[in-house]
């Protein structure tokens, strides 16, 4: 199998960026198994001013499906320091849901360690288990196509009319497949914390990262971190794009990232 080249990638990391007005902080958003930057189209529309959505974009898919997928996270992560790091300029947060997840906290703690680079602002880690937790499941990567696709239909991941385009799917179920490989077998010994404001995001009736399996992210803040619970399965992010963004915003509110607007819930 290959690996990514985590030098330079063929096209930009962030596709689909957007904001309302001048932006005070930019938020990194990462997606779930095979999702690219299209997953967080949604949120445009109840996107409040001054937050730049800055979706990330994966090899193997979107803009980039003509690229290998890459098969081990450490070359991803550091392929996404290296496309990443001229964006830093402004204040920033990184937002990663499900595989997304880990993705997002790989990179945190690669940016962490070094000094030449600005901290984040906020790590917000949505809907996966914690890393030290193992799997808790039979894992999905020895799945025929046809089983894989019917569970991610299920769980809200793949529309059903992307169901009658086999070619489209073939490339689809081969990034959610590399990428659930990665994220099922991801395990740390114990938890590694990082140093920058931590938030947990779970789904009230997410059956693959149910709450109780996010919850021992509380080990990963240098505090003690927030949880929001969000309405939905395993992909709010999409099924309930307002809701939750408005937990994600008000969170960084809560920070002080940006200003003392008012939460959108509020």
């Amino acid at each position: 199998m290959s690996t990514l080249d985590p030098v330079t990638p063929a096209a930009p990391w962030i596709a689909g960026r957007y904001a309302v007005g001048p932006p005070r902080l930019r938020l990194f958003c990462l997606p779930p198994a095979g999702g690219g930057a299209s997953t967080f189209n949604a949120w445009r529309p109840h996107l409040p001013p001054g937050i730049e959505l800055a979706p990330v974009e994966l090899p193997g898919r979107g803009s980039r499906i003509g690229e290998p997928v890459p098969y081990a996270l450490g070359p991803l992560a550091d392929g996404l320091l290296d496309g990443v790091r001229g964006e830093l300029d402004l204040p920033y947060a990184l937002f990663g849901h499900s595989f997304g997840a880990v993705v997002a906290y790989e990179l945190t703690r690669r940016i962490e360690r070094r000094d030449d680079l600005p901290a984040p602002a906020a790590l917000l880690v949505s809907a996966h288990r914690a890393p030290h937790v193992p799997l808790g499941r039979e894992p999905l990567t020895g799945s025929d196509d046809r089983r894989l696709a019917a569970w991610l239909h299920g769980h809200g991941g793949l529309p059903g009319e992307l169901l009658e385009h086999p070619g489209f799917l073939s490339h689809l179920l081969r990034a959610v497949r590399a990428d659930l490989e990665l994220a099922e077998s991801y395990l740390l010994p114990e938890p590694a914390p990082v140093r920058c404001p931590l938030v947990v995001l779970a789904g009230a009736d997410d059956d693959v990262a149910a709450p109780s399996a996010v919850e021992p992210w509380a080990g990963y803040g240098a505090a003690p971190p927030r949880m929001r619970v969000v309405p939905g399965g395993h992909s709010y992010p999409r099924t309930h794009p307002e809701a939750t963004l408005n937990a994600v915003t008000g969170e960084l509110r809560r920070l002080g990232l940006l200003g003392a607007e008012r939460d959108r819930q509020g």
